[in-house]
């Protein structure tokens, strides 16, 4: 087992630092290794390392206890007491980012809670607008999925009725057979053949999902868009997944992966946006000015002359926000010069002209004073 780090190596503060300063270092850290987020390899595993740093300098008693005694002071510590007291909301505000910072990531992460099996996550595409991007803010979500059904409130009984505890199991929906094969005792584990595992008899199913506690159901929901978001990004909205088969488990999560909607005028590339632009043969030669769209409205760019097709205009700061980052992207255009397919008898006569002007040789005179 490699060695632990030092608290304050792995944010990268003094020793000698206040909360202040300890609380900014794991809010940027922690955005940057969001497990949600960041895909790298190993990136989890910072994040796991950066939150057990932060829950013990962050409290002023295990702060004391590991400055004393290094890793072995606070070695005691189980995740419930290291992660059960943080108030991550009054550092990222409520569920910032829709990343989940809540107490479900650290049950996923440390197992830190124990009990019935939460019900499945669902992942699924949001495809979210450049504009949407360029300023943040809410995204409606539509979502069908099996959640806890609302006449038995996931009982399996009808209303009015309640289920009772299997008497062949005593409630623990397994059937335990043992064997002596010789000195060897063998302990088989299977559901409960009278109720199917549930641990319950269900006497007057429900009508409304037939006995099973669960039925389909469709939801709209709004997620809150960060400025500037990534492509591939995953926003988790805790207790929006599938149903759990255990009547008191909680649902699973619902996790939403970021791909920026498909537009007609720009490409994305980052923060920065790509465009066409197509230009008339005389335009590209003698210049001209543009009108370019922007996410900010129209831009007049000048179409130096002598442009050639392929050629990059560079509009600074037009692109999309730097996620986590200061500034804006550049929105680059690209042209594409027009060549007519089709020339009527004028047209045909000027380019005939202009072959033949290009056709002859170029002279110079040279002058000389005596």
């Amino acid at each position: 087992m490699a060695e632990k780090r030092d608290y304050y190596e792995v944010l990268g503060v003094a020793r000698d630092a206040d909360q202040k300063a300890i609380k900014d270092a794991f809010r940027q850290l922690a955005l940057k290794y969001h497990p949600d987020r960041n895909k790298e390899p190993g990136a989890e595993e910072r994040f796991k390392e950066i939150a057990e740093a932060y829950a013990v300098l962050n409290d002023p008693q295990k702060r004391a206890a590991y400055d004393a005694g290094g890793h072995a002071g606070v070695a005691g510590f189980s995740p419930e007491d290291l992660f059960g007291h943080l108030d991550l909301g009054d550092i990222f505000g409520p569920d910032v980012f829709g990343f989940g910072f809540g107490g479900g990531l650290f049950d996923r992460l440390f197992g830190r809670r124990a009990g019935p099996r939460r019900g499945a996550d669902i992942e699924t595409i949001i495809a979210v607008p450049l504009e949407r991007v360029l300023h943040g803010g809410p995204e409606p979500v539509r979502v069908t999925r099996l959640a806890s059904c609302a006449s038995c409130k996931g009982t399996g009984a009808k209303p009015g009725t309640q289920p009772r505890s299997c008497e062949k199991c005593k409630g623990s929906g397994k059937e335990i057979r043992k064997q002596l094969r010789g000195a060897v005792a063998i302990q088989q584990i299977t559901p409960c053949p009278a109720c199917g595992g549930r641990g319950v008899i269900i006497d007057s199913p429900c009508p409304n999902c037939a006995g099973r506690g669960q039925a389909e159901a469709a939801e709209t929901l709004t997620v809150t868009i960060p400025p500037g978001i990534e492509d591939g990004t995953m926003l988790r909205v805790a207790g929006h997944g599938m149903a759990s088969a255990e009547p008191a488990a909680p649902p699973g999560d619902l996790l939403l992966v970021v791909e920026t909607a498909r537009d007609p005028r720009f490409n994305r590339n980052g923060a920065d946006l790509w465009r066409d632009e197509i230009v008339a043969v005389p335009d590209a030669v003698l210049g001209t000015t543009l009108t370019v769209p922007t996410l900010d409205g129209s831009a007049a760019v000048k179409l130096p002359a002598g442009t050639q097709p392929g050629a990059t205009l560079r509009l600074r700061g037009k692109g999309l926000p730097r996620f986590g980052g200061d500034g804006r992207g550049d929105l680059f255009v690209r042209v594409q010069v027009r060549v007519p397919a089709k020339l009527n008898r004028q047209e045909r006569a000027l380019y005939e002209r202009l072959r033949s002007l290009a056709a002859q040789p170029t002279t110079t005179t040279n002058s000389k004073r005596s």
